[in-house]
């Protein structure tokens, strides 16, 4: 396939508004700039696009704010490889496939066309082709897909049809749910993030409701997009957000891949907090709320809850506030994935043993003055509700890890 014609110029349309437009210097050094329209419409130095690239007349870098919106490691290798395109050329893939990414944002040569949007419904055989081929055809694009969606798993974005039924996407129509295969080598982990979900979910941490169906002969996790929502009309709206690495600037890509994590430079709780602090409406109570993912965090041993998997929501162009939790995985159940902390709590990087002592003094550290009765009430209440049935079961591996970890914490002497 011949490679396409470079455009000389991408817009970012924000509800229906040409935003800012993405120039290259080279395809893989991007630059952003906002229009005169957006500097009427929204103050300066709003995180309009990205709190790292606020609301100026000045061109900005904006190659790691981009690369953020593209796949990793062999998914965006298959999506290059598609288009006849290096994987290192961001604006080139972002102008194949940027129609429909996460957030609210729309990237496009042309004018965005609702008209042209339009959804091809799956009947249950094709969908498990679909699901089934993923490996070999990461995001399962299609010529007229016009869509990504970052991290490495195996995923498939769907459209959740008027009738209950599933939809692929065409022409950069919304998706509305994602769909995660389980992982060959480490069977049972999508049941165990979907556990680790409804937990969040119980205690108001996230706003996902996941499925676990059993399609192409295996598991698969399907969740609702928190940042989709569909209007009374039946429309469906884009949010915007952006991972924590978009928003500070880094690129996780440094270090073989590793730059997500804090130790290999990536963000740290602090900085999350320090963000919170400058663009919440409510610095507080998003702080209040960050605490409380950290606790849940360590009480379900998800050693990587890293800068990709903790995300802000941009519910208007001013303000910020943390994302519900995804990827959300107790990775402890694991020996082979990670036990040390992708962000440090107080300094200490070993999960299982971080107390809630740790937790306040972390908290204190962001200039957040917690009392150890907010930790210890969201541990008592994650180990109650793994313990009585009700929204997991308390004898598979994910009950049982939680209920083991919240006695173990609540229990553990001050150091």
């Amino acid at each position: 396939m011949a490679r396409e014609r470079r455009p000389r110029a991408l817009g970012v349309w924000f509800d229906g508004i040409l935003a800012a437009e993405l120039t290259a210097r080279q395809p893989w050094e991007i630059y952003c700039r906002y229009t005169p329209d957006a500097a009427e419409r929204w103050p300066g130095n709003a995180p309009v696009l990205s709190c790292s690239l606020p609301l100026s007349t000045r061109r900005q870098p904006a190659s790691v704010f981009c690369d953020g919106l593209l796949p990793e490691a062999q998914t965006r290798q298959g999506l290059a490889e598609r288009r006849n395109l290096p994987v290192t050329y961001t604006f080139d893939l972002l102008a194949a496939y940027g129609r429909d990414v996460a957030g609210a944002l729309v990237i496009s040569a042309e004018e965005p066309e609702p008209r042209r949007w339009s959804v091809e419904p799956y009947t249950a055989d094709t969908l498990a082709e679909e699901v089934a081929g993923l490996p070999e055809n990461p995001l399962a694009i299609h010529e007229d897909s016009e869509l990504s969606l970052a991290g490495i798993q195996d995923k498939l974005l769907l459209v959740k049809m008027d009738d209950g039924g599933w939809g692929r996407p065409v022409h950069g129509h919304p998706t509305t749910h994602i769909l995660k295969r389980d992982h060959p080598r480490f069977p049972g982990l999508i049941e165990a993030e979907a556990d680790a979900l409804r937990l969040a979910r119980a205690v108001g941490l996230t706003t996902i409701d996941p499925v676990v169906e059993q399609i192409a002969g295996g598991p698969c996790l399907i969740v609702d997009r928190f940042d989709r929502e569909r209007a009374q009309d039946g429309s469906i709206r884009r949010i915007h957000q952006e991972d924590l690495c978009q928003a500070l600037g880094r690129d996780p890509r440094t270090q073989a891949g590793r730059g997500k994590y804090q130790d290999a430079g990536g963000p740290s709780l602090r900085e999350a907090a320090e963000l919170l602090g400058r663009y919440a409406a409510d610095s507080g109570a998003q702080l209040a709320k960050l605490l409380q993912v950290v606790a849940f965090t360590v009480v379900v041993g998800n050693a990587d809850a890293h800068g990709k998997n903790l995300a802000l929501l941009h519910y208007a162009p001013e303000w910020v506030s943390l994302a519900p939790l995804y990827d959300t995985v107790p990775t402890v159940l694991w020996p082979d994935l990670r036990s040390r902390a992708a962000m440090s709590v107080n300094h200490m990087v070993n999960i299982e043993i971080i107390s809630p002592d740790d937790l306040v003094a972390e908290a204190r550290s962001w200039g957040y003055r917690a009392g150890i009765e907010v930790i210890t009430d969201i541990i008592e209440q994650l180990g109650h509700l793994a313990a009585s049935g009700a929204i997991i079961d308390p004898d598979g591996p994910t009950g049982r890890l939680v209920v083991a970890r919240a006695k173990a914490m609540l229990n553990s002497p001050p150091h």
